[in-house]
């Protein structure tokens, strides 16, 4: 699975990237996670990609549990959409759906930190191995 993580905003605090970086690292053995980081929609909107499925990460998006993002994963990866990109940060582009890791609004980083972790806990999931070693 290729997944691309599109963020619009301002910069991002060291400390997130590098946890970033870590489930960068981690994820490695399981897809290709890339982050893209853009000042402004515009230029995010002429990266975007019409093969790529995209998921617009909202507050006002639907709330799943890790275990219905590993479903996700695996289903998008079972049909053929195996090139997913995640946009944090733009409201007004084109999308395929909108999911939300929480109603309460949140810093960029943390925001793109959590999402990280949480395609990381998918794929320990979709696994079978334990998240806490």
């Amino acid at each position: 699975m290729n997944i691309k993580i599109f963020i619009v905003g301002d910069k991002i605090e060291k400390f997130y990237l590098e946890g970033i970086k870590e489930y960068e690292k981690r994820l490695s053995r399981y897809c290709k996670i890339k982050l893209h980081h853009f000042k402004n929609e515009e230029s995010l909107s002429k990266k975007l990609s019409d093969k790529h499925y995209k998921v617009f990460i909202s507050t006002k998006g639907k709330i799943i549990s890790s275990e219905e993002l590993a479903d996700k994963i695996n289903h998008l990866g079972v049909t053929g959409k195996s090139d997913v990109s995640l946009i944090i940060g733009a409201d007004s582009l084109p999308h395929d759906e909108v999911l939300s890791i929480s109603s309460m609004e949140m810093d960029l980083g943390l925001k793109t930190t959590i999402i990280f972790e949480q395609i990381y806990r998918a794929y320990r999931i979709l696994n079978n191995e334990p998240y806490h070693k």
